[in-house]
């Protein structure tokens, strides 16, 4: 990248919480520090707006698309799930908001690199379904992670995937296999239109998946590669794989003024 061109600027999807009587748009802080660290880029926080949103306008200056992982999980009414627990943890207003980022992402080339909830979220903006209790599922593992564990013991990888080959990850890495960490009680049941399983766990789980001819880099994962990111170097080729393109989407947007380029600009 020409040294007059500022670093990347990727979005960084927020959930919105309830904490006493405000409402709070929050990120955990590792995937800030993963854009950061592992992708050499700009984190810009994408507040949970539902459809005040205004998406175009977000993703003309963003060259790339974090969407996080969360707590929480997506309304089952969205994908034609069962009614929710009375104690299941939702995020109307993420949902909201993510769901219509990524196909707009998609259709204007923003590179996107989704996780754990971004994958389900990827699948079900794309007209996918989900298991939304993933261990009740016969023959599945209980991906969720045991909480009352230090974090680094639950981020720990825990079980391996299998490669698909001639996708993007087997270009990545070139092997057939990784190890993984596995923090998800919900899981990819009907590939939405358009994607391709990319990883599969042992036991059948979808664990990455990635568009079919998409402009741009456009990836998810049902791990979590920003999990001290520079620690792991599968995690970080992944991070680093996901900045190349949000630099080649900055060199476009920019001239050596350092100006948006007229034909980038949306």
């Amino acid at each position: 990248m020409d040294p007059a061109t500022p670093r990347p600027l990727v979005g960084v999807t927020a959930c919105l919480r309830r904490e006493d009587h405000y409402a709070v748009h929050r990120v955990v802080d590792k995937y800030v520090d993963a854009v950061v660290d592992g992708a050499g880029a700009v984190p810009v926080i994408v507040p949970a707006l539902g459809a005040r949103l205004e998406v175009d306008d977000l993703l003309a200056g963003l060259d790339g698309l974090l969407v996080t992982g969360s707590p929480s999980n997506i309304e089952p009414w969205r994908y034609g799930g069962p009614t929710p627990p009375p104690d299941e943890p939702l995020d109307p207003a993420r949902d909201e908001t993510v769901l219509r980022l990524i196909p707009r992402a998609l259709a204007l080339g923003v590179p996107l690199f989704a996780i754990c909830r971004g994958i389900q979220e990827l699948n079900v903006a794309l007209g996918g379904t989900l298991h939304p209790r993933l261990h009740e599922v016969a023959g599945r593992r209980d991906h969720r992670s045991e909480k009352s564990r230090p974090w680094a013991e639950r981020y720990a990888p825990v079980h391996r995937v299998r490669i698909l080959p001639g996708g993007m990850l087997e270009r990545l890495f070139g092997v057939r296999e990784l190890e993984v960490n596995s923090l998800h009680g919900q899981g990819i049941d009907r590939l939405a239109p358009g994607l391709r399983v990319e990883a599969v766990a042992e036991d059948g789980t979808i664990e990455a998946v990635s568009v079919e001819g998409a402009a741009a880099f456009a990836l998810a994962v049902q791990w979590h590669p920003e999990w001290r990111v520079r620690e792991n170097p599968d995690y970080l080729r992944l991070f680093e794989a996901f900045a190349a393109a949000a630099r080649r989407r900055a060199a476009a947007r920019w001239n050596r003024h350092g100006r948006p380029s007229d034909a980038t600009a949306f």
